[in-house]
């Protein structure tokens, strides 16, 4: 039997100072989701936009959020403060 790769549904902030493909997430969430700093995640918005992006941890981060490049997730019609389901990628 497979077992489910862990996921929760956060929120999504945008950032002018965050590059673009990587994303930042608190620490204790990404244990909770089994992630390991410079590992990737993926991003489902609606159950129809997938993305991917490399992730590290930020302490400064609250535990509910993702902070991603604004230019990138515009392009992709993506706003701020926008829920989506947060998972390791597999």
């Amino acid at each position: 039997m497979s077992q489910k790769v862990p996921q929760s549904r956060l929120r999504l902030r945008l950032r002018d100072d965050i590059k673009q493909g990587t994303s930042l997430m608190n620490e204790e969430m990404m244990k909770k989701l089994t992630i390991e700093a410079g590992g990737k995640i993926e991003v489902v918005v609606s159950k129809k936009k997938k993305f991917s992006f490399n992730v590290d941890k930020g302490s400064d981060i609250p535990e509910r959020e993702v902070w991603l490049n604004v230019e990138e997730l515009k392009e992709h019609g993506i706003s701020d403060n926008t829920i989506a389901t947060i998972r390791r990628f597999t």
